[in-house]
């Protein structure tokens, strides 16, 4: 985010995943997302960056967080930016996969949800999300 009258230091910095495993029971690949009730809306799981923590530590923090899930990750996505409360703010993403752990509702967020690609799509609240679904399913699927 630049521009005229733009200032990086007001910019919120975040980070997360768009994070993925393959299914249990049939070895189809799968998404996580998560509901803030706060918000009442799904998403890829994020979260705001620490001081004088880095991005990629950040987002691997938050997928735990939020999800309960341990993750490796894969290779950085798009950063998202967009206005949240009415201050800039840069969302980096990674793919990442699940690699154990189990899901505590909390505060934070009450439901996590695994779906196919396709259903991931549809459920995100914020269209631009479905973007990063594309990218993960671009990545992955090239180098399985």
């Amino acid at each position: 985010m630049t521009g005229p009258g733009y200032d990086n230091d007001c910019v919120v910095q975040a980070a997360g995943c768009v994070l993925w495993r393959h299914s249990p029971t049939d070895g189809d690949l799968e998404i996580c997302l998560v509901h803030r009730p706060k918000y009442d809306d799904w998403s890829h799981p994020k979260g705001k960056v620490k001081r004088a923590e880095d991005a990629l530590t950040a987002a691997l923090r938050e997928v735990e967080e939020e999800t309960g899930c341990r993750a490796a990750p894969g290779a950085e996505l798009s950063t998202v930016e967009y206005y949240a409360n009415g201050r800039p703010k840069q969302v980096r993403y990674w793919a990442a996969e699940a690699t154990g752990g189990a899901f505590t509702p909390n505060d934070e967020v009450d439901r996590v949800l695994w779906l196919s690609p396709a259903d991931a799509r549809k459920r995100l609240t914020q269209p631009r999300d479905g973007t990063l679904v594309d990218e993960l399913l671009a990545r992955v699927l090239k180098h399985t």
